[in-house]
């Protein structure tokens, strides 16, 4: 227990910290994530052989799996431009082609690299680094220098890429959770099948149901703005819920329930509305990345085997390039910005997420760690590629 309260305290302080310093931090490259991050690395070294049986419980399985459910919400209903955005095309290719061609291909690296690996588990550790998130390098969305449909298509696929991974990794998460029990693809499709159908109807159910009360209640004249936000603060806590009380997925269930809330609800002020319900999903976010930090303390601890560091750099590069090219392909999209768009896409929170969620759930410690431990290189990796290198990128583009 003291442990817990310490990591309060730390956590607490760190964002006191990077509040007052705000604006210094970001000059500096230095946001919120990456300052927790560093904290929670210190706290690690105190408490690392707890780590582990502290991450291995079904408290922490709910806490994954509810930060996901805000955070899947948030971008499911936060799409500015439309729910396509402002290019439609490049982003359906990039997220219909290219995000399907980058899991086979991050499992096919993996299968060379990692030949002692089943496929089950390549499968879940290629959706673990392969969703981008730009909690880590937000700079890249706002940084001008950069063509403006490239930052359209990286937010609007910032947005929808777990949401689309989610069932895919909920499918190989049970095929390799249950590894020994010899159970085929279909037994898999069996078991995750009627959880993921449970969370469709929910969340298209109450994200529809929702959104027509939320407008009716504003034209009758009975909600004020404190009344909007409150609403989708609440929205994908109940739509987890429902799911999950019904044996359903809870995070697939608030995706979609945010995706349709976002058709349904007709207004010009969904930025405003979302302001609370953003707070809260960062406050939620920067809780994974103290976690992370502690976590990397313990996967890093006894050293990495090469072949995973070469297998996490392959899925930071040529893993998502490579196919985020072949999908812009006729589209009418320069090759330069498709590079770019390839290129830009940092690994964050919904990676932590996948990980700690496949290190909780898997039955066999050795499948566990590997997870882990790439889950850990790869965004540490990706702090570094995107996070510091996203302005050097943006200025040799410019240069160009």
């Amino acid at each position: 227990m003291p442990s817990v309260i310490a990591s309060i305290i730390v956590v607490g302080a760190t964002l006191v910290v990077w509040s007052l310093l705000a604006e210094k931090f970001e000059r500096w490259r230095f946001t919120a994530p990456v300052v927790v991050v560093v904290a929670g690395v210190v706290v690690g070294l105190t408490v690392r052989d707890s780590v582990g049986e502290t991450l291995n419980t079904h408290a922490a399985l709910r806490a994954a799996e509810i930060t996901l459910a805000v955070l899947l919400f948030v971008d499911a209903a936060d799409v500015r431009g439309g729910m396509l955005g402002r290019h439609p095309g490049a982003v359906l290719r990039v997220l219909l082609v290219g995000l399907p061609l980058s899991l086979g291909f991050a499992v096919a690296v993996g299968a060379w690299l990692l030949p002692g690996v089943g496929w089950p588990l390549l499968l879940v550790i290629a959706c673990v680094v392969v969703p981008s998130d730009f909690a880590p390098a937000q700079a890249i969305l706002r940084d001008r220098r950069l063509p403006e449909r490239v930052r359209d298509v990286l937010n609007v696929e910032g947005g929808y890429n777990d949401g689309v991974v989610s069932p895919v990794f909920l499918f190989a998460l049970v095929l390799a959770g249950h590894a020994t029990d010899d159970r085929s693809p279909g037994d898999a499709l069996g078991t995750a099948g009627p959880s993921a159908l449970k969370a469709v109807l929910v969340g298209l159910a109450l994200g529809a149901v929702l959104g027509f009360l939320v407008n009716r209640a504003e034209s009758a004249g009975f909600m004020n703005a404190q009344a909007k936000r409150l609403v989708l603060v609440a929205a994908p806590f109940l739509a987890y819920g429902c799911a999950v009380g019904i044996g359903g997925n809870g995070f697939v269930a608030s995706f979609l329930c945010g995706l349709v809330f976002h058709a349904v609800r007709r207004t010009d002020e969904t930025h405003r509305e979302m302001q609370l319900i953003d707070d809260v999903g960062f406050l939620f976010g920067v809780v994974m990345w103290f976690v992370f930090g502690t976590t990397a303390v313990f996967a890093l601890w006894g050293g990495v085997d090469w072949k995973l560091v070469v297998f996490c750099v392959a899925a930071l590069t040529v893993v998502r390039i490579v196919p985020v090219v072949l999908s812009l392909v006729g589209s009418g999209v320069p090759v330069r910005e498709g590079l770019l768009i390839g290129w830009l896409g940092p690994r964050g929170t919904t990676s932590i997420v996948f990980g700690l969620l496949a290190f909780n759930e898997l039955d066999r410690d050795e499948d566990s760690v590997i997870v882990l431990t790439v889950l850990v290189v790869a965004v540490l990796g990706s702090v570094a590629l995107h996070g510091l290198g996203s302005p050097v990128t943006a200025r040799k583009y410019r240069q160009v």
